[in-house]
């Protein structure tokens, strides 16, 4: 078995992943999980690793490229790049190294969704502090007076655009684009081949818990209320669609396959523009605006292009949804 198909082996579905990752990524992630499990690390170890590179890059991604700071701010960029990519190799890895050991956990799903997240706000965030100090291309564009009220201004602004790129950008959009894999991969493989939770399931597991638990694990679960919940609010369609279901056919379990394979024919084009929302694609323009040092400009990219990309995905999705919940 060649190492390509020893990494597919332990994908969720090739389906869901573009790519870059079914080639690089996957089988680099593969290679990392044989050699943690040679030393038996928890899959949660590899996701907290991954959090520390991710996040720890925001160091190096606060200084300017080559405009700024010549070749030594070009290789400073180059590694925080390299960081990022270690990550998310780490990222991939947890999961594969969960499922090649069955150690998976609930704590892991909510590490898993929560990591990219927490790698973007300190970087996002050195962005912000990169800008203060290093401000000219945008200001000779704009004709603005290089003033130190004007960076004030201009600052203050840019970090007010780097929380909606952040935050109502790729937090929410990620957020989505994780719940259409798994709605996808339910589809696909039933309740047990993918992770589709729900608010309620996950609020009864909080509840359920010992008043003496640890105060971190009722952190991390409540958290995860809160994401699952989100994740429902923004696909209203879905949710009126999985209830019809449940209504007609009590478990989900006893959903014809006909059914299952229409869903899955409406949601297969679409899975392959719901990867754009995911690492690879906006990383790529990432790394571009902030190698020519216009990282202010990839804020813009994420909250014009990026959010009208969600849009439409999100559209598309909730349309055939509906076709589907009147066809029952």
């Amino acid at each position: 078995m060649t190492l390509l198909e020893k990494a597919k082996a332990t994908l969720k579905s090739s389906e869901t992943d573009d790519w870059l990752d079914i080639k690089v990524v996957r089988p680099l992630a593969y290679l990392c999980a044989v050699a943690f499990n040679v030393f038996g690390t928890h899959p949660n170890t590899v996701t907290i690793i991954s959090m520390i590179i991710g996040a720890g890059s925001c160091v190096l991604f606060a200084h300017g490229s080559s405009y700024y700071e010549g070749s030594t701010g070009l290789m400073l960029n180059i590694i925080a790049v390299l960081l990022l990519i270690v990550a998310d190799i780490l990222d991939c890895t947890d999961g594969q190294l969960a499922r090649m050991t069955g150690k998976t956990s609930r704590i892991g799903r909510i590490l898993d969704g929560a990591a990219g997240f927490v790698w973007f706000v300190p970087i996002y965030l050195a962005l912000v502090y990169r800008f203060y100090y290093y401000h000219e291309l945008e200001f000779s564009f704009l004709g603005i007076a290089d003033t130190e009220t004007n960076v004030l201004i201009a600052t203050a602004i840019v970090f007010i655009l780097g929380n909606i790129s952040g935050f109502n950008g790729i937090g929410r959009q990620q957020r989505l684009a994780d719940y259409y894999i798994q709605c996808h991969l339910f589809f696909l493989k039933g309740e047990k081949g993918s992770e589709l939770d729900n608010s309620r399931k996950q609020q009864e597991i909080l509840d359920a818990m010992p008043k003496d638990e640890k105060k971190i694990y009722k952190m991390f679960q409540k958290s995860y209320v809160d994401y699952t919940l989100k994740q429902e609010q923004s696909t209203p369609q879905f949710q009126k669609m999985m209830a019809k279901l449940r209504e007609k056919y009590g478990s989900y379990d006893n959903i014809p396959a006909e059914f299952r394979e229409k869903f899955h024919a409406l949601s297969l084009p679409l899975i392959k523009i719901n990867g754009l929302l995911t690492f690879n694609f906006r990383t790529a323009w990432f790394i571009l605006f902030v190698l020519i040092d216009l990282p202010v400009e990839y804020f813009l990219f994420e909250v014009i292009c990026m959010e009208s990309l969600y849009q439409y995905i999100r559209y598309r999705h909730e349309s055939f949804c509906k076709k589907l919940t009147a066809e029952l």
